[in-house]
C-alpha cells in the first residue's frame, strides 16, 4: 500500500500559495483512504469550515492538478477521482459493485508488462493498469 502523502507540503515545494481553505482541502485529500471526488472533498472539506463552497474545491482540486500535486482518474463511474500524485506506481483494483479502490503493487506484474513491452519492440516508460471486479463471497470455515 502506496504512503500517505503530505498535499500541502507538496504545495509549498510547488511554490503554490496556500490560504487557510485550500490548507483544509490539501489536508482532507492527504487524509483521504479512498479515492474521492470533488462532492466528498467538499463534504469533508465543509465539516471542518463550514465557509468552504463547492466552487473553491472545483478551483482548489484542478490547480493542484495542474501543478502536479493530485492525478485524476476515471474509473468508469461517470465521475473524477482524485488522490495525492504517488511518488511510487501503483495499480487500482476497482470493485463495480460498491466502488471501493484498491490500491495494490505486484513485482511479477511489472516484470511480465516489461517483458511485453520488450517483445513488441518497445521500452516501457508508464503504464496505468486499472482492473474491475466484483467481490467474490467466501463461505466462513
Amino acid at each position: 500500500m502506496p504512503r500517505k502523502i503530505d498535499v500541502e507540503a507538496l504545495c509549498a515545494e510547488k511554490g503554490l500559495r496556500i490560504t487557510d481553505q485550500r490548507r483544509v482541502i490539501a489536508r482532507v485529500l492527504s487524509e483521504a483512504d479512498d479515492h474521492p471526488d470533488v462532492e466528498k472533498v467538499h463534504a469533508r472539506a465543509a465539516a471542518i469550515d463550514p465557509g468552504i463552497s463547492i466552487a473553491t474545491v472545483y478551483r482548489t482540486v484542478r490547480l493542484f492538478e495542474e501543478a502536479g500535486i493530485l492525478e485524476r482518474h476515471d474509473f468508469g463511474d461517470g465521475r473524477a477521482r482524485y488522490e495525492a500524485a504517488p511518488d511510487a506506481h501503483h495499480d487500482h483494483l476497482i470493485d463495480v459493485e460498491s466502488g471501493e479502490v484498491i490500491e495494490f503493487v505486484d513485482p511479477e506484474l511489472e516484470l511480465l508488462q516489461r517483458q511485453i513491452a520488450e517483445k513488441l519492440g518497445y521500452r516501457l516508460v508508464d503504464h496505468r493498469m486499472e482492473l474491475y471486479g466484483v467481490s467474490i463471497a467466501r463461505p466462513k470455515s
